[in-house]
C-alpha cells in the first residue's frame, strides 16, 4: 500500500469523478499535500478518515491498495470473531485483514477493534494452544498474520499532528510477546501521540537511555509473560527510578498486575486498552474519545 495517493486512484476508490474528487480537495473536505512539482498527492490516512467520517463505502478498494471488496458487507462483532478465529486457525492473512479492516472503516476506533475483535479471538488462540488443540506453529502463524495486519491498521490512521508528543514503549526483559505492545502503540498514535513500539525482551536500561535521549511525554510496558516476576519487579523498580516524575508510565498485560510497582506518583495500571485515554488524557491538547 502507498502512502501518498494521486486523486485519481482517490476518485476511482470512491466512485466519483477526478474533477468531484478535485473540488473537495479545494474545500478541504479532503486535505492534500503538493510535490515538488505542484501535483496534488492524498495521505491514504487522510482518505480512511473521510471514509469514516462520512460513513461512506469504498466502489474500488483496491485502488488504493485495500482488500477486495472491504467495506462492502456488514458483519456483527459476534460474526466477525468467529470468522477471524476461522481465518486465523487456517493462515488465511487476506481474510483477516479484511475482517480488521471492515471492522476500522464502519468508524470503531482502534481500542473498540482490538477489545471487541483481535482480544477475544487471541485469548481463544491462547486457550486452544495451552489446551493441546492448536499447534505452535499454527499458533506462531496467526500471531504473525496479525502483526501484518496490526502495522497495515497504523498506516491507516490519519496524518501525524504537528508537534505530536513522543510515546515508547515495549515488552520487557524476557517477554518476547510483541503483538500487545504493537496495539499500545495503535491505540496511542490514535490518540494523537507520535507513539512507536520498541520491540520485544528490551532491557530497561537502554530503554531509560532512550527516554533520556528522546524525552517522551509517554513509556508503557506490556508484561504478557513474567517467568521470574521478582526478578522482573526488581528490574522495573530500578527502571522507575530512573525515569523522571515528568514522564507518565503505564504499565499493562496480562502479567502486569504480578509486577506492578504501585505508589508511584507518574504510574498508571491499565488492565486494559480501553484505560489508555484516560490515563493519557491530560497530556493531549485534544484527547479522541474512543467509541
Amino acid at each position: 500500500m502507498k502512502d501518498l495517493l494521486t486523486p485519481k486512484q482517490v476518485a476511482t476508490s470512491l466512485g466519483v469523478s477526478e474533477s468531484s474528487l478535485k473540488r473537495w480537495c479545494d474545500r478541504g473536505v479532503i486535505a492534500t499535500e503538493r510535490t515538488p512539482g505542484g501535483h496534488r498527492r492524498i495521505r491514504v490516512g487522510e482518505v480512511i478518515r473521510f471514509l469514516r467520517d462520512e460513513q461512506r463505502p469504498l466502489a474500488d478498494p483496491e485502488s488504493i491498495g485495500l482488500p477486495t471488496r472491504v467495506g462492502m458487507k456488514v458483519r456483527s462483532v459476534e460474526n466477525s470473531t468467529e470468522a477471524l478465529d476461522h481465518a486465523l486457525k487456517l493462515g488465511d492473512y487476506e481474510l483477516c485483514r479484511r475482517l480488521v479492516l471492515e471492522m476500522y472503516l464502519r468508524g470503531n476506533s482502534a481500542i473498540r477493534v482490538f477489545e471487541e475483535l483481535l482480544v477475544p479471538v487471541l485469548h481463544e488462540l491462547g486457550t486452544g494452544w495451552e489446551c493441546g488443540d492448536v499447534e505452535v506453529y499454527e499458533e506462531h502463524r496467526a500471531t504473525e498474520v496479525l502483526m501484518r495486519v496490526i502495522y497495515e491498521l497504523r498506516v491507516l490512521l490519519p496524518p501525524m499532528p504537528v508537534g505530536a508528543p513522543k510515546a515508547f514503549g515495549c515488552s520487557p526483559s524476557g517477554d518476547l510477546y510483541r503483538i500487545s505492545s504493537l496495539m499500545v502503540e495503535v491505540v496511542l498514535a490514535e490518540l494523537g501521540f507520535d507513539s512507536q513500539s520498541l520491540g520485544s525482551s528490551l532491557p530497561l536500561s537502554t530503554l531509560s537511555e532512550a527516554i533520556r535521549r528522546h524525552q517522551p511525554g509517554v513509556v508503557w510496558l506490556s508484561v504478557t509473560h513474567a517467568q521470574n516476576s521478582s526478578g522482573l519487579s526488581e528490574e522495573i523498580r530500578n527502571f522507575l527510578a530512573s525515569v523522571p516524575n515528568s514522564t507518565r508510565i503505564i504499565i499493562g498485560g496480562q502479567k502486569a498486575d504480578a509486577i506492578w510497582a504501585a505508589g508511584a506518583p507518574n504510574v498508571v495500571y491499565c488492565s486494559d486498552f480501553t484505560a489508555i485515554p484516560k490515563a493519557v488524557a491530560d497530556l493531549l491538547p485534544t484527547t479522541s474519545a474512543a467509541s
